[in-house]
């Protein structure tokens, strides 16, 4: 007769504490047999069964069913797996992964928890707790085994190993590592450990000014707090064995007269000591420095030898030159404590760089030209010529000990924090923030917007000095013709100035009879204005315009009458002029046209000269002449370098080497190509390739080579960076880079990026001026 199950398994419950003696062989024979019938079954439910006949197993240890245990037993797993079958528990592998993770939980906290709380089964039914036992000496644990790659463990007689290269540095590159690493850690021990995040977080702490409201009212800050201006160093004179000599015999000159001496012996190399203007104004003033034996003694300054004294300052010149690394890295640390001390004020709670912060160190006045005071003595400025500027509320610089300002102020609608006047010209000179900083950044952002404000009113303007030229007044018609060279001609207005303190420079309003020609025909073409003067430092403004017919008939009437130095526009000045363009639009001077013009012209000539199928060499050489088209209309020219022709012929020799390499290589190309046509093989045809790769890469360096050339000849004589930088809308360059994909790093260096970093941010590639 068969029990039924389930009360089996409550029987077996009962009798449970009567054979705990014999547990230990049954549970061991039970294991056994259990792996040879279940060998192959899945292994949660191997662990189910274990589980389910862990008590059950308990009952058949008594002696007097010792012979029928193992029957019983097959009956009972039997009885066991139906019972399992009934219930379910066959779909467990149907389960969700949520769900069996939940039951292996489970299982883990019933076979390790000593609570003794009753864990409830599928069924419904609760089984008594599991007492823990320490394992038999026999019992082997089960091992997880698990579906990874395992690494082949090499045996000795393994004859196919082959052991790892190991790379190897010379001694030079591990020099070079070492040194790297040296350096690295440094700059980490500086920047107290953070390295690039540091780098990271000061571009993003930047200052972005011009994401904020503007200050009204002609306000230019709230708080400014600085260190004031750093003095030229006291004069140190020269060592007992360098000698001046006067008319033959050496002389002792006292150190004020010593000290505007070597000012002179500094530049005896230079031209400006041939100039007899030069020459003349330095000796009137060095006599002013001697004392009155002195100045009876030296009276003729053919008769004085400076040579002693400049081979003395050239040999200085030359130690800088040679001196060693570790010299030359304390010096510019000395100067770099001196900058993070002087160079930086604090401007509205921002650190601000100032431009410099060094005041002028004495010494002769050389001007442009031929400026009619060159040679003068420029004077050491002292603190009690020094006016300083910041906030009521700020901590005021101190004086070198013993002295004083001049005055302090406290004026927050000027942009200057130091200011003195010069003894040469008694202009006024300041102590101003770096380029990059906010104040001369909306400084520049507002003259741009100025300029394109013009764009807007320029055609009526233009209509109403037309209109102009035909008034019976003849100071509207002269103001009309002015205007149009003006716009025309990108002329600078002209200041008006003292007669005889400056070089003889003039400007449109200040021209002057002799400065132009009249040609009713030249060179094919009608009305000719010929132009010869000197304008801004000096630098001489030469041109042949053909004009309107009004405009040249205007002309002629102006010049009726005159001798050639008088006026050409005689009843026009500057302030006159100002005042009406004020009229025609709010802000509008004669600058902001020499502006508008400036950066119309850039954009265009870059519309025209951009090819978009050029490299990016060739795209630079287009924005270089279209800067090269501004320059020259605006008259921005420089003297060639000095080295120039050095370089150009360097430059050449670069040009013909790189020729030759063509040569060979093409040579090479054409002996590869024959011997791939004869072998037909794969060896023959990737050296076919690697050949025409080869060529074509010096070819690109060739053409590199060549736009330098024809760039550099190109602005020999131009200065491109003055229109570059204070007459051209940054923005057009910027989307000009962004559109074509030029970095801009090859049109702005980091000082530049750093002044325009407004129009860097503001700027996309669609940009219009």
């Amino acid at each position: 007769m068969s029990l039924d199950p389930l009360s089996q398994v409550n029987s077996d419950c009962r009798l449970n504490d009567s054979h705990k003696s014999s547990k230990s062989e049954e549970k061991h024979k039970h294991k056994e047999h259990k792996r040879k019938e279940h060998k192959s079954k899945d292994r949660d439910k191997d662990r189910e069964k274990t589980k389910l006949s862990s008590s059950s197993s308990k009952n058949h240890s008594n002696s007097e069913h010792k012979d029928s245990s193992e029957k019983k037993h097959k009956d009972k797993e039997r009885e066991k797996d139906k019972l399992k079958h009934r219930d379910g528990s066959s779909d467990k592998h149907k389960h969700k992964d949520k769900e069996k993770r939940k039951e292996e939980k489970d299982k883990i906290h019933t076979s390790s928890g000593g609570s003794g709380d009753k864990v409830k089964k599928e069924n419904g039914f609760t089984s008594p707790p599991r007492i823990k036992h320490e394992p038999d000496d026999d019992y082997i644990p089960s091992i997880k085994v698990e579906n990874k790659p395992m690494k082949r463990i090499r045996e000795d007689d393994d004859v196919d190993f082959k052991p790892k290269k190991i790379k190897t540095e010379d001694a030079k590159k591990a020099k070079k590592r070492k040194f790297d690493e040296n350096k690295k850690a440094k700059v980490k021990e500086e920047s107290g450990g953070q390295g690039k995040s540091k780098k990271k977080k000061e571009e993003e702490d930047k200052w972005k000014w011009w994401e904020e409201e503007r200050y009204t009212d002609g306000v230019k800050w709230k708080f400014l707090e600085h260190k004031g201006p750093v003095f030229a160093p006291p004069y140190i004179p020269l060592p007992d064995n360098v000698k001046f000599y006067y008319d033959g015999k050496p002389m002792k000159l006292s150190p004020q007269c010593e000290e505007v001496a070597t000012f002179f012996a500094k530049m005896l190399d230079h031209e400006y000591t041939t100039k007899e203007i030069f020459r003349k104004n330095f000796f009137k003033d060095w006599r002013k420095e001697m004392k009155p034996e002195e100045k009876a003694a030296i009276s003729d300054l053919n008769k004085c030898n400076f040579e002693e004294m400049s081979q003395y300052f050239k040999a200085q010149s030359e130690a800088r030159k040679q001196m060693s690394k570790e010299e030359k890295q304390k010096l510019k640390e000395e100067n770099e404590k001196l900058v993070q001390e002087y160079g930086y004020c604090i401007m509205d709670n921002h650190k601000e760089r100032i431009a410099n912060f060094r005041i002028e160190p004495p010494g002769l006045f050389r001007g442009r030209g031929n400026h009619p005071k060159m040679g003068m003595l420029k004077r050491r400025i002292r603190p009690q010529d020094i006016i300083i500027n910041c906030s009521k509320d700020s901590k005021v610089p101190q004086p070198p000990a013993g002295q004083k300002w001049k005055e302090v102020r406290h004026d927050n609608k000027v942009t200057w924090l130091v200011s003195w006047t010069e003894n040469i010209q008694g202009s006024i000179k300041y102590i101003m923030l770096n380029p990059s900083s906010r104040i001369k950044g909306e400084k520049d952002w507002q003259k741009y917007e100025t300029a394109r404000t013009l764009k807007k009113h320029v055609d009526k303007i233009r209509a109403q000095y037309r209109e102009d030229w035909k008034s019976k007044e003849m100071k509207v018609r002269q103001r009309a013709v002015a205007l149009y060279f003006i716009d025309k001609l990108a002329l600078r207005a002209g200041n008006e100035k003292e007669e005889g303190e400056t070089a003889d420079t003039v400007g449109c309003c200040s021209l002057r009879v002799e400065h132009i020609n009249l040609h009713a025909e030249l060179d094919g073409q009608e009305y000719v204005v010929e132009f010869d003067f000197l304008g801004k430092d000096s630098i001489r403004y030469y041109n042949k315009v053909p004009v309107e017919k009004r405009v040249f008939k205007n002309l002629q009437l102006f010049m009726e009458n005159k001798q050639p130095e008088d006026d050409l526009f005689d009843r026009l000045n500057t302030s006159i002029l100002n005042k009406h363009l004020q009229e025609l639009m709010d802000g509008l001077t004669a600058k902001v046209f020499r502006t508008y013009n400036a950066s119309i012209t850039l954009q265009q000539q870059l519309k025209e000269l951009t090819n978009p199928d050029e490299n990016v060499a060739a795209k630079i050489l287009s924005y270089n002449r279209a800067n090269r088209a501004v320059a020259i209309l605006c008259n921005h020219q420089r003297a060639p370098p000095k080295t120039f022709e050095k370089s150009m012929q360097t430059l050449q020799t670069k040009i013909d080497a790189k020729k030759e390499q063509i040569g060979l290589a093409r040579r090479e190309l054409k002996s590869a190509k024959a011997d791939y046509k004869v072998r037909k093989d794969e060896k023959s045809r990737k050296s076919v390739e690697s050949k025409k790769k080869a060529l074509q890469r010096l070819e690109e360096q060739l053409m590199k080579l060549e736009v330098q050339a024809t760039d550099r000849e190109e602005n020999k004589q131009i200065a491109l960076g003055t229109s570059k930088l204070n007459y051209l809308d940054p923005r057009i360059s910027i989307a000009w880079c962004k559109k074509w994909g030029i970095p801009v790093e090859k049109i702005y260096n980091k000082t530049q990026r750093e002044k325009f970093a407004w129009a860097i941010d503001m700027a996309d590639d669609d940009y219009e001026f």
